[in-house]
């Protein structure tokens, strides 16, 4: 069963006659958890996105569902209990999406292997029931068995434990269709221009345009939730001129490389790193992920650019642990997201800050939910719900998200004989659907280059079934092209602009505008 096309989704907005329950302003993790949660207790739901779904920090992250190392180190183990309760709940409702995933901690000194095997006891010991299998010490053997790219000079073992990986975007898209599914409407391409008040002074509802026409829109809503992320300053002062800013950005970057850097299945953890955070080395799609960096910036941007510095800081990094070192020749892509994360006062460096989240009112009645981590998105959809329902003065329901399997659910096991070429298991219970697509036309079985795992149908599924708009939309989010590899991605923009505009009805104008917008976005993806 499809979801309804795009001008369904504006034609339900033009005709709406009452106010919705909810309007969504975000479509990230959190704004389109939230829309999820709240068209699944029932609320008349609508979310408005700026750009592309995940267009910002939503589809950068390190692919990691994890209850997080650091924090533990940072004694915070309320935050570290709830995320490894998430990570198994997101693993028993997207296991298309969502894997168990070896991590092994290099030891070099002696002191390494108990005080590292002691912290990831607690951590096993804080999951519980959702443990994703047990810690243990490796010797030097075992160690390089699991990962023979290792520096073996001093070399003593490692740490074993596990945690969890998922393709961010892949999910987030699976998300949206799931609230959709559930009633929720939702609007990439449009965003919020201005917020409105009733007689009362309160928020009443917003102002939007559909990038696609100019088309202006005026909603009304019962309750305005922020779920904008690293942006949200931005609509809170749509609210409040003088709004004090809550974010307090950072950016993080990670490089992509050849597998040859990690050719099995297991990951590297390193606990600390010389700016403070824990660095990771992961396998993901056929290529190896190794960031992140922290670097407080001043302002926000829907395409942020990793620096020099943070590219010299994880190949000096990821050379004291890898052999051969990787180089900037062998970068694949480079990129980059914001971290969102709430001011605290008197905290000067920000991977210190809390990834907790926080849900402010503000005096008009605006509701905006900042912070938490990726993990954490659907705990932290049921708290904002339930302070926006009661905000709103709507019927109280409760949260259903907990067992609520997301669209394309298929376990593992179970997982069908996909019969066509590429990476396609993150399609689940779709990917039947796409082989029949191929099977009906054989041109779409044909690669999109010959560098990149997908065939030509994906992006045909991804106009008629996943909200795609544009070449970005595909290759960044749709697909994970521009991550894994920048000049192949760029390459085959063209080919998806030409299936796109089948799709779309557009024409030859629209192609070019998108190839040529697609390849000067993708260049800062390439190592300079």
């Amino acid at each position: 069963m499809g979801i309804p096309d795009r001008a369904t989704m504006l034609d339900r907005v033009r005709g709406a006659a009452e106010p919705w329950d909810m309007l969504v302003i975000g479509g990230g993790a959190t704004g389109v958890g939230v829309a999820l949660d709240a068209a699944a207790r029932g609320y008349r739901t609508l979310l408005l996105e700026q750009h592309d779904l995940g267009k910002g920090t939503s589809s950068r992250s390190t692919k990691l569902v994890h209850g997080g190392v650091r924090y533990l180190q940072q004694g915070n183990v309320s935050l570290v209990m709830e995320a490894l309760r998430e990570r198994g709940i997101l693993h028993e409702n997207a296991p298309h999406l969502v894997d168990e995933l070896r991590f092994i901690v290099p030891n070099y000194s002696w002191w390494e292997a108990p005080f590292y095997c002691i912290g990831m006891k607690v951590y096993d010991l804080l999951a519980r029931k959702y443990s994703f299998g047990p810690s243990r010490n490796l010797d030097k053997d075992e160690t390089l068995s699991a990962i023979p790219t290792l520096q073996t000079d001093g070399l003593r073992g490692g740490v074993q434990y596990f945690d969890g990986q998922f393709d961010d975007a892949r999910l987030l898209v699976n998300m949206a269709q799931t609230a959709i599914e559930q009633g929720a409407t939702v609007l990439n391409h449009c965003p919020v221009t201005g917020l409105t008040r009733g007689d009362d002074g309160f928020i009443d509802g917003a102002t939007a345009r559909d990038a696609e026409t100019g088309e202006a829109f005026q909603i009304k809503a019962k309750v305005v939730v922020n779920a904008t992320g690293a942006f949200c300053d931005a609509v809170r002062r749509m609210a409040d001129d003088d709004a004090e800013p809550m974010i307090a950005p950072s950016q993080g970057v990670h490089l992509v490389f050849d597998k040859k850097f990690l050719p099995g299945d297991t990951a590297i953890m390193v606990p600390h790193t010389s700016d403070g955070r824990v660095m990771f080395a992961i396998p993901w799609h056929g290529k190896t992920v190794v960031g992140t960096t922290d670097t407080p910036i001043e302002s926000v941007d829907l395409e942020p650019k990793a620096l020099d510095e943070e590219i010299g800081f994880i190949l000096e990094t990821a050379g004291l642990y890898l052999e051969p070192k990787p180089t900037r020749e062998d970068v694949l892509s480079v990129f980059c997201g914001i971290r969102p994360l709430v001011k605290a006062s008197g905290e000067g460096n920000t991977s210190k800050l809390s990834r907790d989240h926080t849900i402010h009112i503000s005096q008009a009645g605006l509701l905006t939910i900042a912070g938490g981590k990726w993990t954490t998105y659907r705990h932290m959809a049921e708290d904002a719900v339930n302070q926006a329902a009661v905000l709103g003065d709507l019927e109280d329901r409760a949260c259903t998200t907990r067992t609520l399997r997301i669209h394309g659910h298929c376990d593992a096991e179970a997982a069908p004989d996909l019969g066509i070429p590429g990476d396609l298991a993150v399609y689940g219970s779709d990917a039947p659907r796409l082989r029949e697509l191929i099977e009906a036309d054989p041109a779409l079985g044909e690669p999109l280059h010959a560098e990149l795992p997908y065939p030509r149908a994906v992006v045909v599924w991804a106009a008629r079934h996943e909200l795609a708009r544009g070449v970005d939309d595909v290759l960044a989010r749709r697909t994970r092209a521009l991550l894994l590899n920048a000049r192949a991605a760029i390459a085959a923009a063209l080919v998806v602009a030409e299936l796109l505009a089948m799709e779309l009805n557009r024409d030859e104008a629209w192609q070019r505008e998108q190839v040529d917008a697609f390849r000067e976005l993708a260049a800062a993806y390439l190592p300079q």
